[in-house]
Formats: structure tokens, C-alpha cells, sequence
């Protein structure tokens, strides 16, 4: 059973977004050239951790310390429960998996601080306890420490699915922040453009007591204030050349405050249809500054892919680009990012450096992560 153990080849991914709603969790088999999604699960926060965790994102720099480990310990079980639960629906005991993949859940990446600082919360040796298994976790910082952005990692499992030598392709991320892949010339780059659904899901969640736009229905229903998205349009970020990255620590509900006047809340619908209008304004004006001249095809996944206004907002900018679904080239949209988690973990128990410097701006190739025994 030992030798079992050290070389199967299916691995677990876990990641929870910036959305923080849950965690994605997956098994992929890497025995054959393709990776095979065995099974995949969504498994939801808890009320009470999900409030905890949007009050640290509300103001990290205010919130308690000892409240920060603690959820750290909470989010580990949450994570750990996950990687259960997807064991269970792949009909696989602990003992066929070779390593849990575990990004975390990002609470705070400030890449363009000095020192540069990233942090992802669920101590990596309480899911390796809880579930019997080996944990690659902390994937982040190693490309912080060699110069990088330490994110986007999508486009590394976007170039091994997706690639194909006879067009130029973008895929695009549509998370709490977007991000976009550009595959082109036998290459690969990616960077964060600004926010895709984080603002949507603030005002929304301000407005109803649901957690997010279902279909962007509430978007649709509204007129986009022009002057306003100027407004939004103008932050710095939008126009930086990359190597970039950013999240919800930087594009954070006070810097919309900043940017709404009083009179935001008599019209909230028009509000998110500005917001959507800006999560595909900045994203598209970032593709069309820092993407290849040529665009073949876009691909889109993440949970964004379910918002058919945001989309629609989205093909609208695009013009005569062809616009699909990573699920019409055999991938689920809502799980490509757990699927790399497993990817980065296999690299790592192979010992293989990730070439992380075209996408974040590291200066050089880095072995991805850390290792917390479970066996």
C-alpha cells in the first residue's frame, strides 16, 4: 500500500476565490498527457465563517490578530472537510491520492509594497492531519521572494488545456478579479486586468439579502452612469503595463465608496450596470493595450461565466472576436483554477521548477510551494 501511496497519480486541488463563498475542490488524474477531472465539488462556507471572512476583507489592516489565526484554523477544516468530500464522490480512499494541492483562501496580496507581501489563510498542517494525506500549500510566495507578482497562476494551466499552435488565444478568468491569458506565438502571459464580479457582488449584497446578481438580472435592469465609469476607468491600475496583479485589498468596497456620490444609493441598479459595465470596460481596454495584435478566440470560465449580462457586456466590446466557454473544449469553467492547484502540486512532489517569469515578472523559474506530511 506504501508504494501505492508514492506513485499514484491523481492528485486533489483546492481553492477558495476572492469571492470567498467556498471551496472548489477537485480530483484530477494526471496518469495520461491530459489531465481527467475525476470529480469536483463546490463545498459552501458556513454563515458564521463566511461573515468573519467578509469582515477581514472589509479593513485587514484593522482586524484582530487573534481572530486572523483563528480563522486560519477554521478555514483549514473547511478545506479539509472539502478535500473529504470530493474523496468521497470520486469513490477514492485517502491512500490513491499522492498530494493535496491547497491554495488557501487569499486574504491580503500586496505585491507592490515593500517588502512585496502575500497571504493565504487554512494552516496546510491541519488539512494534511484531517485528511491522512500530504499537502503542498503556500504557493505563492516563492515567486514573491524571486521578484514576481506571485499571481496570476491560472495561465500555467490555461497553457497546458488550452494552447493551440495555429491561433492566438486569450482566456479570461472571470473571478472576484479577472484575469487574462494570452497564448500566441508559441508563448504564454497572463495578468490581472481589475475587478470582474467583486464590486457586483458588494453592491448587490448591500442592496438584497442574496450574495450575488444571479444571471446579472439586477445589472441588466439598469442605465450605465457615463460619468462614473470614467471615474472608475481612471484608477492607475487600469492603464499599468504588466507584470501586474491585484485583489480585493486594492479594488476594496472604500475605494468604491470613494469614487460614488450620495446620491448612488436612489438609483442602485443603474450603480451595477456601471459596475458590470466597468469589470468589461477595463478588461477589454487592458486586451487591447498589452494582447497580441491578432485575437483569434477568447475562452472564458470562472464563476463570471454564469453572469449572461456580464457576458454579454463583454462580446459587446469584443466586436467580431469569437467569445465561448472553456466547457465547449471539454473543461468546467467553475473549476479550472482547482485543477491547477492539483497541477502546482504535482510539480512540486516532482520536484519540477514553474516557469512563473513570462506571467508574474519573477526573475527566474521557482519550485512552487512547501510540503506538510499527512502520512
Amino acid at each position: 500500500m506504501h508504494n501505492k501511496q508514492m506513485t499514484s497519480d491523481r492528485y486533489i486541488g483546492l481553492i477558495s476565490g476572492t469571492s470567498m463563498d467556498g471551496i472548489d475542490a477537485v480530483v484530477v488524474d494526471f496518469a495520461n498527457s491530459r489531465p481527467e477531472l475525476c470529480a469536483a465539488i463546490t463545498a459552501e462556507y458556513c454563515n458564521d465563517l463566511r461573515d468573519a471572512l467578509d469582515g477581514l476583507r472589509a479593513d485587514p489592516d484593522a482586524f484582530p490578530a487573534a481572530r486572523l489565526a483563528r480563522l486560519d484554523a477554521e478555514v483549514a477544516d473547511a478545506f479539509a472537510d472539502a478535500a473529504q468530500q470530493v474523496l468521497a464522490a470520486a469513490g477514492l480512499p485517502p491512500a490513491e491520492v499522492r498530494a493535496i494541492g491547497s491554495h488557501g483562501q487569499t486574504v491580503l496580496h500586496r505585491p507592490d509594497e515593500s517588502p512585496p507581501h502575500t497571504l493565504q489563510i487554512g494552516d496546510p498542517s491541519r488539512i494534511a492531519a484531517g485528511c491522512g494525506i500530504d499537502v503542498v500549500g503556500d504557493l505563492r510566495r516563492a515567486d514573491l521572494a524571486a521578484g514576481g507578482q506571485g499571481a496570476p497562476l491560472a495561465p500555467l494551466i490555461h497553457a497546458a488545456l488550452l494552447a493551440d499552435p495555429d491561433e492566438h488565444r486569450i482566456v479570461v478568468n472571470l473571478g472576484g478579479i479577472a484575469n487574462i491569458t494570452v497564448l500566441a506565438n508559441g508563448r504564454v502571459s497572463g495578468f490581472d486586468t481589475g475587478p470582474a464580479n467583486c464590486f457586483l457582488d458588494v453592491w448587490y449584497r448591500a442592496h438584497h439579502e442574496e450574495r450575488f446578481d444571479a444571471g446579472g438580472r439586477w445589472a441588466a435592469d439598469g442605465r450605465v452612469d457615463d460619468a462614473l465609469l470614467d471615474r472608475l476607468m481612471a484608477d492607475p491600475y487600469i492603464r499599468r503595463p504588466p507584470p501586474k496583479s491585484t485583489g480585493i485589498e486594492y479594488f476594496s468596497p472604500a475605494w468604491l465608496r470613494e469614487r460614488l456620490t450620495d446620491a448612488a444609493d436612489q438609483r442602485p441598479a443603474d450603480i451595477q450596470a456601471t459596475l458590470a459595465e466597468f469589470s468589461t470596460a477595463s478588461l477589454v481596454e487592458n486586451l487591447r493595450a498589452h494582447g497580441p495584435e491578432r485575437i483569434d478566440r477568447v475562452l472564458l470560465c470562472g464563476g463570471g461565466t454564469a453572469n449572461t449580462d456580464l457576458i454579454a457586456r463583454l462580446r459587446r466590446r469584443l466586436g467580431d472576436i469569437e467569445v465561448q466557454s472553456t466547457a465547449e473544449f471539454g473543461i468546467d469553467p467553475d473549476f479550472v483554477e482547482a485543477t491547477l492547484i492539483a497541477w502546482l502540486a504535482r510539480e512540486f512532489i516532482e520536484g519540477r521548477a514553474v516557469d512563473t517569469p513570462p506571467i508574474t515578472g519573477a526573475s527566474r523559474p521557482v519550485r512552487l510551494g512547501a510540503l506538510w506530511p499527512g502520512r
